[in-house]
């Protein structure tokens, strides 16, 4: 059997200081947001218990779908590349970016350069998404849906030719019987992706390649939100699961901060895969098993 945690929209606090200079940018509207309201909503006590908890359940590899930082400010790239060491080491960690990731131009090239090994596997020229981490008969494919966007705007989109990557990828994993999971960021089924300003730019082509190469489930983040859907695949519907922001405190008004556990395994030619969401009710400061389902 092989264990899978996923935490997503980790949003690194407090923020370092910033420079006025910092402010000529995006980051500015970033900058208000987190004085108004983040400040209070994110919070990083509340994230080291509920990361001790998940670390005390030592899955196989931990799952980073993206936002480690809030402005990406270089000194936030850096506090976040050491506190992915703190998770574990980046055999056991694997991360895929999210917009913040990506707030400006040039950052995201930073975080993959901080990032590095957590963010990284096997690929299939010198792009570094799709990458592809294997455990057992488990393959794990990062893609990143992480680009620079206007002001007020948070969406993401997978660029044609990655999409092509990931299709290749896909049907010679699905050829060798891997269950194969999909990380992204932002998430890929139509009532999220068709925001304009939230949404996943060009999902119609990434649900294409999903549909004709197939996969066995797609994990995301972004929308802050615990959620459960689905798109199209070969010959079945790929389970869609986001999981809520892992730095929400309880009481706030998004979902407080939860991690998914996934445990896989093998039973003769069929799949099995469970998932349990621990995490924080809305109200206390008590982590409980939320929610226990059978994907396959």
């Amino acid at each position: 059997m092989t264990t899978l945690a996923h935490i997503s929209d980790v949003h690194l606090g407090p923020l370092p200081k910033v420079r006025p200079r910092d402010l000529l940018s995006k980051r500015i509207t970033g900058y208000i947001n987190w004085q108004l309201s983040r400040i209070r909503k994110m919070r990083s006590d509340s994230m080291s218990a509920l990361l001790d908890h998940m670390k005390a359940q030592d899955a196989d590899q931990i799952a980073v779908t993206g936002d480690l930082v809030n402005l990406a400010l270089d000194e936030e790239i850096d506090r976040a590349g050491a506190w992915l060491a703190t998770l574990g080491p980046p055999d056991k960690v694997c991360v895929v970016p999210g917009n913040h990731d990506a707030y400006v131009r040039g950052t995201l090239a930073r975080a993959l350069e901080a990032y590095g090994p957590y963010m990284s596997g096997e690929t299939l020229d010198e792009h570094p998404f799709p990458y592809v981490r294997r455990l057992g008969e488990i393959a794990i494919i990062g893609c990143s849906s992480a680009i620079v966007t206007p002001p007020f705007f948070a969406a993401g989109q997978v660029s044609n030719a990655q999409a092509g990557r990931l299709g290749r990828i896909l049907d010679v994993l699905g050829e060798a019987g891997y269950f194969r999971i999909v990380l992204i960021h932002h998430p890929p089924t139509p009532e999220f992706a068709a925001s304009r300003r939230l949404g996943l730019w060009k999902a119609d082509i990434f649900r294409e390649v999903v549909a004709a190469s197939g996969a066995e489930m797609i994990l995301h983040g972004h929308t802050h939100e615990s959620s459960i859907g689905a798109i199209a695949g070969k010959g079945a519907d790929v389970p869609v699961i986001g999981v809520a922001a892992a730095s929400a405190a309880p009481g706030g008004h998004d979902s407080p901060g939860r991690y998914n556990l996934f445990r896989i395994d093998k039973v003769g030619s069929d799949w099995s895969c469970t998932m349990r969401e621990y995490g924080y009710q809305r109200v206390g400061d008590d982590i409980a098993l939320r929610l226990q389902l059978r994907i396959y």
